[in-house]
């Protein structure tokens, strides 16, 4: 496995949201920074007990903005 890929969506409060594409990792936070550092210990944790893990994590930043 070269990289997960998560798909990251910002709350209206300003958080934001990580959903992995291809497995069942998920995980949020207040910050850019908080994210970063939840997604890379949801990986550790899904992958604690199998040989093979991601080389890459991959964040797809999506934004859905509505003007007026």
């Amino acid at each position: 496995m070269s990289e997960l890929v998560f798909e990251i969506t910002q709350e209206a409060d300003g958080g934001f949201v990580a959903e992995c594409l291809t497995e069942s990792i998920f995980t949020q936070a207040d910050s850019w920074d908080d994210l970063r550092q939840n997604v890379k210990d949801a990986v550790t944790a899904y992958y604690f007990d199998r040989p093979e893990k991601p080389s890459a994590i991959r964040f797809h930043l999506t934004r859905d903005e509505i003007l007026a």
